[in-house]
């Protein structure tokens, strides 16, 4: 069960976030799965809504910090955090850990910097 994010009026905690889609290969032929092996737990990534892509206009991009495309947020929680970049509120992200389907993230908001679990380091 994943936890509920609070209104989007209140500052969410901080949330660890599934990246999916890693399987993908981006537009340009770069591959995502390469990219995420270069990633290091703490590296800052972006998250960039996508309001135009014609499979889900709530989809969410995440790039990681050499601009390269891993994939995208799930679309249980894209909603919700394009939301909230959307309002303008601040949104950090950094990389956690690879995983199965594509990788891990921590987000923080207003200002909150992303913390990753100790049992993640």
């Amino acid at each position: 069960m994943t936890a509920a994010l609070p209104a989007l009026d209140q500052t969410p905690p901080a949330l660890s976030l599934a990246v999916v889609g890693a399987v993908h290969r981006n537009r340009d032929g770069s591959n995502r799965q390469f990219e995420i092996r270069l990633c290091s737990a703490g590296e800052a990534v972006e998250l960039v809504p996508e309001p135009k892509n014609p499979f889900d206009p709530h989809a969410v991009a995440v790039k990681s910090a050499r601009g390269v495309q891993i994939g995208y947020l799930t679309a249980e929680r894209a909603p919700r955090i394009g939301a909230l970049i959307r309002q303008g509120r601040e949104v950090r992200a950094v990389f956690a850990r690879e995983a199965p389907f594509g990788c891990w993230i921590r987000v923080a908001f207003d200002g909150e910097e992303p913390d990753l679990p100790e049992d993640w380091g």
